[in-house]
């Protein structure tokens, strides 16, 4: 299956965004245990590139790790060079995109306007990352479809399990999930145990 495929099939991207990548890939393992395979570690600390190359080392083919929080082509490259498997932006960057199209790199575009969507969309971007996707709900994924459904929306931020099968429902090919599945407080604590559960129970609430 090519990434896209994956990210299709299960349909939740968890985004790890975490103060210290030390535990970066025991986050990984339970996360796989719990049957969430896909995951982006972002850049907004450092040591996220490191944890990519680690994760990937550790689990390879069992997990799909990759990189959030672009917005430059210096960090595309990086994370390229880092082994990241497709990369996630929190905005239209089309700088960001053009570097992935060119290195045939699955990108997801954030967007939130059906403009900005459809501009993603465009230049290359295979998925459109809605975001903050609370701000407007499944309406308005619902609604930005109506007149493109050729779009590929996998609304993040505010998606949690009690609302995901809400996006689904209205369209989103996936969601992505955050801070309601991987936590920094679950994870200084060590409650990997916790985060197989959430994982678990992310996965029963879309099914």
């Amino acid at each position: 299956m090519t990434i896209l495929q994956k990210i299709l099939a299960l349909k939740i991207v968890a985004v790890v965004r975490l103060d210290d990548y030390t535990h970066a890939v025991d986050v990984a393992r339970a996360l796989v245990a719990g049957g969430i395979t896909v995951m982006e570690f972002t850049l907004t600390s450092p040591g996220a590139l490191a944890a990519i190359t680690a994760a990937r080392q550790a689990l390879g083919d069992s997990a799909c790790v990759g990189v959030g929080t672009v917005l430059n082509t210096k960090d595309a490259d990086a994370a390229i060079e880092a082994g990241a498997q497709f990369a996630v932006t929190p905005a239209l960057r089309h700088q960001v995109i053009a570097t992935c199209v060119r290195h045939q790199l699955l990108i997801i575009s954030g967007g939130f306007t059906p403009t900005e969507l459809l501009e993603a969309y465009e230049a290359g971007a295979e998925l459109g990352k809605v975001f903050p996707a609370q701000l407007g709900g499944p309406k308005f994924i619902k609604d930005v479809l109506t007149p493109m459904p050729f779009l590929k929306l996998v609304p993040t931020g505010g998606v949690s399990p009690e609302n995901a099968h809400e996006y689904l429902a209205a369209g989103a090919v996936a969601v992505g999930i955050g801070g309601n599945l991987v936590s920094n407080k679950l994870v200084a604590a060590g409650a990997f145990d916790q985060i197989t559960a959430s994982a678990r129970a992310c996965l029963a609430a879309i099914k």
